[in-house]
């Protein structure tokens, strides 16, 4: 992603600059960069605590504990967004022309990560959202 002067079309709009005085180096490149942490690294990868995934970046309301599931994959795996309007999706063919589904938080259009289908996980719906912990913040039940 980069830096645009035309009006955004999210909720939460700022510019790199803004985002920079916010986010560590590292969320930004993820966030706002569209990087990927590395695999195994991330604080939610095995976390079992019951609660919502919010966007690190706006606050968001993402992803629900009830939806992650083990996928082994060294990221967080959600098998559905919270809400269908919460993420938004883009192709994505910087790996090597091969077309993916990157993920992005609707309110804000941070990087989340990219969703994956027919890899036989057994979930409701075939679904494996591939989310850097970095982009997602845990707001745990109460």
């Amino acid at each position: 992603m980069t830096a645009s002067t035309e009006p955004s079309r999210y909720a939460v709009s700022k510019t790199d600059d803004e985002w920079r005085a916010e986010l560590t180096p590292q969320e930004f490149h993820v966030l706002r960069q569209a990087g990927t942490e590395r695999p195994f690294t991330g604080e939610y990868t095995d976390t079992k605590t019951t609660g919502v995934y919010a966007c690190r970046a706006c606050g968001a309301e993402l992803f629900t504990s009830e939806t992650k599931f083990e996928s082994h994959c060294g990221w967080p795996s959600f098998f559905t967004p919270l809400a269908g309007d919460s993420v938004e999706y883009i192709e994505d063919r910087s790996l090597f022309g091969r077309p993916r589904v990157e993920v992005r938080c609707a309110n804000c259009g941070s990087h989340l990560g990219h969703v994956f289908e027919g890899e036989g996980y057994p979930t409701p719906t075939d679904q494996r959202y591939c989310i850097n912990s970095i982009s997602l913040t845990l707001k745990p039940a109460e």
